[in-house]
């Protein structure tokens, strides 16, 4: 069966105080509908928290086919084991990352509003590109706001794919479905959501399946 055009992307949220609450959680979040990937993503806390945090939530993930990508740390992510890693403009430089990670591991790397930088990350061999922020987002501190446009455009011309990031939300993602992203990246917009992780899941889903039929 060929997968979707597009696909959720999720991201943990900032703080994970009960990994094995959130577990559960992630469980039924994931049982609800399609998920390509989870990205594991604690700033500013010691390695022995992050490790922790894909020892309860890798296997949840993998279990249901769905990737499991460290943020920032490239390094740790392959000590761990995880799937892939994504990485910043500021943060270790995408050959190092690579190296570090191997030929099979995926890499994905931030762009901001930029398709300069993405096309630079496509050209250094990453597996997709983040656009972003697309909407007012509480979960960072976005420098950049990207417009729809730049989707379309590099769906147009470019072959790897394209994640969209910030604000995302099952009001807001049927458009960037339909503007081509590949990927919604989406973080509070499910585990803040009003009915419950599991029915956001499902309802991001039927948007952008919704966008997608648009194109």
């Amino acid at each position: 069966m060929a997968l979707p055009l597009c696909r959720l992307y999720l991201i943990t949220p900032p703080r994970l105080d009960d990994l094995a609450a959130f577990g559960h959680v992630l469980a039924h979040a994931l049982d609800a509908g399609d998920v390509a990937a989870l990205q594991i993503r604690l700033k500013d806390v010691p390695d022995e928290i992050i490790a922790a945090a894909v020892d309860a939530l890798m296997p949840i993930a993998q279990a249901r086919g769905v990737a499991v990508i460290l943020n920032d740390r490239p390094d740790l992510a392959a000590k761990l084991g995880c799937d892939g890693a994504h990485i910043g403009q500021d943060d270790m430089p995408l050959a190092e990352a690579r190296r570090i990670m191997g030929p099979d591991a995926m890499i994905g790397v931030t762009c901001h509003d930029s398709l300069h930088l993405a096309m630079e990350a496509a050209e250094g061999g990453a597996d997709y590109v983040a656009f972003g922020a697309f909407f007012p987002t509480t979960t960072k501190d976005a420098a950049t706001r990207a417009e729809p446009a730049l989707l379309t455009g590099w769906q147009a011309d470019m072959l790897i794919p394209c994640v969209a990031i910030g604000g995302i939300t099952v009001e807001n993602a049927r458009a960037l479905a339909a503007a081509g992203a590949d990927f919604l990246a989406v973080s509070a917009g499910v585990w803040s959501h009003g009915d419950g992780p599991a029915a956001a899941v499902k309802a991001l889903n039927a948007e952008i399946a919704a966008g997608v039929a648009e194109r």
